[in-house]
């Protein structure tokens, strides 16, 4: 570990030294990127120095330990040795889990999507307020949220919402609210005062940046031959039309038209950019669709991740086993008790894996 937070804390200078480069500064995109990675670093590099800085006190004062006679001096000693033996095991935890390998998507914003499951009108109820608790849960944390599209039922409800979350973390905080959701409650439109249970599903997706796409030269294979038409002097006599084959995607494109040979590969090129770019836009798309079918299920009562009880004033999540009797509170989107465990969990598995594999 020692050698990898040390090649991290030369990342992290380098990176400082790049943000100051006139051609970094120039470019938007190379400068959120790389702002992007450096703010990412900061926090492994601030946990380790207060972790060296920890570990040098503690050497410290264990030196003192073994020399010191006067009992009141070792007593104070060993209760702050005490004290920063754990400090140091708490920072070391944090920089394990911050070592963690990352979601390429963890900076993201969301696309949210709730839709009304079984239940009737009872669901597109229920699916209108999980709306609402996520825009105060996104208000309380200081994002931007804005509703993209919308199908109302006629009692109150939708049948389903298409939102958009942006703000620091909110797609790493908000995909493991991903599932179905269940409701257990007397409906308003029930007469007879029965408990009634219906679902809606959330799926969480992470926002698509721009795509960048990167042509390397070593891929291409340029054919350089003679335009047709109807005639001229430069017909079958200057080779300046342009054939570009992709080796990696199998794209071919070619231009003729133009009357300089550097004219043609410019046009060229212009067109192998835009079918990769679309290329992956459809693969990108396509992951998108698979994650959301994976994450909503059916949208059956079987498949609950999480359960709100009316009656009771409780909601548990059951991928968890964590209970919360605070309800009222939970739809007005505090909910940070349900995300902050499901990370705790989510980053315990990894850890056990990481060991597992060392």
């Amino acid at each position: 570990m020692k050698n990898r937070l040390q090649a991290i804390a030369q990342r992290h200078s380098e990176l400082e030294r790049m943000m100051s480069d006139p051609e970094v500064v120039s470019d938007s995109r190379q400068r959120q990127r790389i702002g992007r990675e450096y703010a990412g670093l900061q926090r492994i590099v601030t946990l380790t120095s207060e972790f060296e800085k920890a570990s040098a006190e503690l050497s410290d004062l264990k030196e003192l330990l073994a020399g010191e006679s006067d009992q009141e001096v070792v007593e104070m000693a060993r209760e702050e040795s005490a004290e920063l033996e754990q400090r140091t095991a708490d920072l070391q935890g944090e920089i394990e889990i911050e070592l963690l390998p990352k979601d390429a998507a963890e900076h993201a914003d969301a696309i949210v999507e709730i839709r009304a499951g079984a239940g009737g009108d009872e669901a597109g109820l229920f699916a209108a307020e999980l709306v609402r608790m996520y825009q105060r849960y996104s208000e309380t944390r200081g994002w931007k949220f804005s509703i993209q599209n919308s199908n109302e039922t006629g009692v109150g409800g939708i049948k389903e919402a298409i939102f958009q979350v942006q703000g620091g973390g909110a797609y790493s905080r908000l995909k493991l609210e991903s599932g179905v959701h269940r409701v257990q409650r007397v409906p308003v439109t029930e007469s007879q005062g029965r408990i009634h249970t219906s679902t809606a599903t959330v799926a969480v997706l992470p926002k698509a940046e721009e795509i960048d796409i990167e042509i390397k030269q070593e891929d291409l294979r340029i054919d350089v031959y003679h335009s047709g038409g109807a005639g001229g002097q430069n017909v079958n006599k200057v080779a300046t039309a342009i054939r570009i084959t992709h080796e990696p995607s199998g794209i071919v494109v070619q231009a003729q038209k133009e009357r300089s040979q550097n004219q043609n590969r410019q046009v060229a090129m212009e067109e192998l950019r835009a079918r990769l770019w679309d290329q992956e836009l459809k693969k990108q798309q396509d992951e998108i669709s698979a994650n959301r079918r994976a994450q909503v299920g059916s949208g059956d009562r079987s498949e609950k991740i999480r359960t709100y009880n009316f009656p009771q004033g409780r909601v548990t999540d059951h991928r968890i086993h964590l209970t919360s009797h605070n309800l009222a509170a939970i739809m007005e989107g505090d909910i940070d008790e349900f995300i902050d465990a499901l990370i705790s969990k989510e980053q315990a598995l990894k850890l056990a894996a990481v060991t597992a594999d060392g």
